[in-house]
């Protein structure tokens, strides 16, 4: 069927556009990768920002996208004094004041 049929058929209340649509093959959609709602936001970078980023995040093996969520969490997390660290960083600092290196 062509789309203007279709599109007439659904506007005059035609009952053979839900047997059409019945009748169609299933899709495979995508699957999320995150159980948590996502809400998508449009940013605009200079070029020169933007390729630091994807360098950065390639660095990483993630996505551009992960990385710039990944540190806007965190930016968020130190506005409100809630950031975590990780154990081996702890230990990294702890380890440099007892062992300050000559400058």
């Amino acid at each position: 069927m062509h789309r203007n049929d279709a599109t007439k058929q659904f506007h005059s209340g035609d009952d053979r556009i839900a047997e059409l649509i019945d009748e169609s093959p299933a899709v495979d959609l995508p699957i999320p990768d995150t159980d948590v709602p996502m809400v998508s936001r449009s940013v605009r970078l200079p070029l020169e920002t933007y390729e630091r980023v994807r360098a950065a995040a390639d660095a990483r093996g993630i996505g551009v996208t992960t990385l710039m969520r990944q540190w806007i969490e965190a930016g968020l997390a130190d506005l409100d004094d809630s950031a975590t660290v990780s154990l081996a960083d702890v230990r990294r600092a702890l380890a440099s004041l007892a062992h300050p290196t000559a400058a």
